[in-house]
């Protein structure tokens, strides 16, 4: 079972080595590609206010966070929803270096030592668009990802919008069959259960000599039509000791 996790926050400021805080968290689980609708959404009270520049983005009010749960008062549910998964954040080193910031504070340790790993949907976005905007609001415009109701930046309603985004971007990737346990909605339509081949005695069908002649004019026909510049072997020319007069 492949288990993600699209992660972001908002915070205070853009510095966590300057102070800044936490003030919520929005998750959205993926398990096998697909929403399971097992998120973690948290506001949280950061013991600070917020710059102004940071209230214009996020719009989330110092007095509305007054009576929220401080960081190490959920640090416990946190690292319980997110142990074990790969994480998947737009411009990673931004909220890992938050999130890291506050566990250092309770005196924990990384978080890259209790997930499988993080990936970042900016750096996968830049390699596939080189020399293109690739902010969220950009990535949901090239890949039809409907964002109208994003008038300010919230944790869940972003990550829930980074989760169509990362699908995109990682679209064609998927495996074409489904791992036998792995049927989910829409199993019937979009894969199959993968069968081990090995359990069954299947017989090997040679052509008929109608099948191979009717096999070999079509290889002709489509040499000819390229000029002879087809990579398969052609037929021999006949050897004329072999005419009969």
């Amino acid at each position: 079972m492949a288990r993600q996790i699209v992660l972001d926050t908002e915070t205070t400021g853009l510095s966590a080595a300057a102070g800044d805080r936490i003030i919520e968290i929005g998750c959205v689980e993926l398990v096998n590609r697909r929403l399971t609708g097992n998120n973690l959404h948290l506001y949280l009270n950061p013991e600070r206010d917020s710059h102004e520049d940071a209230l214009k983005v996020h719009g989330i009010s110092n007095e509305f966070l007054r009576d929220k749960p401080r960081f190490a008062e959920v640090v416990d549910d946190i690292l319980a929803y997110l142990e074990g998964a790969e994480l998947i954040i737009h411009n990673a080193a931004f909220d890992m270096g938050f999130l890291n910031a506050e566990l250092e504070r309770l005196g924990r340790g990384p978080l890259e030592a209790l997930v499988a790993g993080v990936t970042d949907t900016l750096a996968m976005a830049k390699q596939q668009y080189p020399g293109k905007r690739n902010s969220l609001d950009a990535l949901c415009e090239r890949l039809g990802v409907d964002n109208s109701g994003r008038t300010l930046h919230g944790a869940l309603l972003d990550a829930e919008l980074l989760a169509d985004v990362y699908i995109g971007l990682t679209r064609g990737q998927e495996t074409l069959l489904i791992e036998p346990g792995d049927e989910g909605p829409g199993h019937a339509q979009h894969g199959a259960v993968r069968i081990d081949l090995r359990q069954f005695d299947l017989p090997v069908i040679a052509p008929s000599e109608a099948e191979r002649a009717a096999h070999e004019k079509i290889l002709a026909e489509l040499d000819k039509a390229s000029g002879g510049r087809t990579l398969w072997p052609r037929p021999a020319a006949p050897n004329p000791e072999n005419l009969v007069a």
